[in-house]
C-alpha cells in the first residue's frame, strides 16, 4: 500500500508576519500558509496603520515614539475643541451685536501675522531644526499649548481679542514650521529601508484615526463645557498637562545614531573620562531636550576664515603643526572652526571634536589668562589631545553603533582652500 506524502520544496514569508510553504502532492504544487490561516484583525491594523515591513523597516524606537506621539495628538485634538469654542465666542457667534466683516477681518489679520511669522521663523532657525530636532520638536508643542492657553482666554478680554488672537496666531505659525520640520526629520531617522514616504503616510493615517477618535469624545464635551468657563478651563488643564507628559515621553523615547553637537560633547566627554565608548541608547538618555538660554561658549562650525585668523600671525599660529583640513581659533569668546574645501564627514567630526575640547578647557576654573597668546596656546592643546585620542576614538564609536557617515552639527557653507602642512 501506498502512501501519499507531501514534499515541501520551498518556503517564503511577508516580512515577519505571514510564512508559506509550496507542498507537491500527487505530482500537483500546492501553496500552504503556515499556521492559521483565520481572518487576523492585528494584521489587517498593521497592514492599514503601519507602514510596510515593519518592525524591520523603521528604527527600533518607531513604536515606543508613535504611541507616545499618537496620545499626545488625542491630548492635543480634545484642547483644540475648547480653543475653537473660546475662539467662535470671541468672535460673536450667539452675540446679535457682532457683524460678520468684524469677525472675518479678525481672522484675516490673524492668518496673516501667522504668515509673516512663519516666513521670519523659517529664516531664522531653519538650519537648526535638524541638529536640534528633540528640543524644537518640544518648543513647538509647548508654544502650541501656550497659543491655545492665549485663545483660550482672548473671550475675557473683548476690548484685546484681535491682538491675542493675532497673537496666537504667529506663536501657531512658528509651531507649524517647527513642529512639520522636525516631524520630517525624524522620519528620515525611522526609516532604515529608504521608506521616509511611506512612514510619512501612515504617520498621517494614525493621525487622523486619532482625531477622528478625539472628535467623538469632544461631542460628549461639548453640550458639558457650553456656559461653564470653569470646567472648560479645568479640562485644558488637564488635557494640556497630559499632552507635555506625553510629548516629552516620546522625544526621550527616541534614539538617534547620528551625531549633534550635543550627543557628541556626551560620548566624546565621556571617552575623554575614562575611555568608556557610550552607545546611541546612553547618550541619547543623557541628551537634553529643552531649549537651553544658559550662557555657555558658543562653537560656530563652517565659518569664514577671517572669523578664525585676522593676521598673518594669527595664519601661523592657527596651522601650526595642522596638516587637518579646518583651521580653529576663538574670537570674542565663540570658538570659530573653518574648514577646508576638501575636508570629509570624519574630518567634519575630528574638528567638532577640538572644538568641544577646546571649550572644556576654557570653561576650567583652571583657565583664567585671556590673552590672545593664552588663546592660542589652548587651542594648541586641544589639537594634542585630539591628535593622541581621536584615532581610537573614531573606530570605537562605530563599533558602538554611530553612524558617521553623515552628521548632524549644523555646518555653515564656507569653505577656504590653503597651503596645509603635510602630515
Amino acid at each position: 500500500m501506498e502512501t501519499n506524502v507531501d514534499v515541501i520544496v520551498a518556503t517564503e514569508r511577508y516580512g515577519s508576519a505571514e510564512s508559506w510553504k509550496y507542498v507537491v502532492q500527487d505530482g500537483v504544487m500546492q501553496r500552504r500558509k503556515d499556521g492559521s490561516s483565520s481572518f487576523s484583525l492585528v494584521g489587517a491594523f498593521k497592514s492599514v496603520f503601519l507602514p510596510q515591513g515593519y518592525p524591520e523597516s523603521v528604527s527600533e524606537d518607531y513604536l515606543q515614539y508613535q504611541f507616545w506621539d499618537t496620545l499626545q495628538a488625542f491630548a492635543s485634538t480634545l484642547s483644540w475643541t475648547l480653543v475653537t469654542q473660546a475662539s467662535l465666542k470671541g468672535v460673536g457667534v450667539g452675540n446679535q451685536d457682532a457683524t460678520v466683516a468684524a469677525a472675518t477681518v479678525t481672522w484675516i489679520l490673524r492668518d496673516g501675522t501667522g504668515m509673516f511669522g512663519r516666513i521670519l521663523f523659517a529664516w531664522q532657525k531653519g538650519s537648526r531644526l535638524d541638529s536640534e530636532a528633540k528640543k524644537w520638536r518640544l518648543f513647538a508643542d509647548v508654544l502650541n499649548d501656550i497659543a491655545m492657553f492665549i485663545e483660550i482666554l482672548a473671550p475675557f478680554f473683548p476690548s484685546f481679542f484681535t491682538l491675542i488672537v493675532c497673537t496666537a496666531g504667529v506663536f501657531k505659525a512658528i509651531v507649524g514650521v517647527a513642529g512639520g520640520a522636525t516631524r520630517a526629520a525624524l522620519t528620515v531617522h525611522q526609516a532604515r529601508r529608504d521608506n521616509m514616504a511611506d512612514i510619512s503616510a501612515k504617520d498621517g493615517s494614525q493621525e487622523t484615526l486619532v482625531n477622528l477618535a478625539g472628535l467623538v469624545v469632544s461631542l460628549i464635551l461639548i453640550p458639558l463645557i457650553t456656559d461653564n468657563s470653569s470646567l472648560s478651563l479645568g479640562l485644558f488643564f488637564l488635557f494640556t498637562i497630559l499632552h507635555l507628559f506625553a510629548n516629552y515621553k516620546a522625544v526621550r523615547s527616541v534614539v538617534m545614531e547620528t551625531f549633534n553637537q550635543a550627543r557628541l560633547s556626551i560620548v566624546l566627554q565621556q571617552y575623554l573620562k575614562d575611555k568608556r565608548i557610550l552607545s546611541p541608547f546612553e547618550a541619547n538618555r543623557r541628551e537634553p531636550v529643552f531649549l537651553e538660554f544658559k550662557i555657555t561658549t558658543r562653537i560656530k562650525l563652517g565659518v569664514k576664515l577671517q572669523d578664525v585668523v585676522q593676521s598673518p600671525e594669527d595664519f601661523h599660529l592657527a596651522s601650526r603643526n595642522n596638516s587637518m583640513p579646518y583651521l580653529l581659533g576663538v574670537r570674542n569668546g565663540c570658538i570659530c572652526v573653518c574648514l577646508g574645501s576638501g575636508a570629509s564627514v570624519h574630518d567634519e567630526i575630528r574638528a567638532a571634536c577640538q572644538a568641544l575640547c577646546l571649550s572644556n578647557m576654557l570653561k576650567s576654573p583652571s583657565f583664567s589668562q585671556t590673552s590672545k597668546q593664552s588663546l592660542w596656546e589652548m587651542v594648541q592643546k586641544s589639537q594634542e589631545v585630539i591628535d593622541a585620542n581621536f584615532h581610537t576614538f573614531l573606530k570605537g564609536v562605530e563599533a558602538a553603533g554611530w553612524d558617521t557617515n553623515r552628521t548632524l552639527l549644523n555646518w555653515d557653507e564656507w569653505r577656504a582652500e590653503w597651503k596645509r602642512k603635510s602630515s
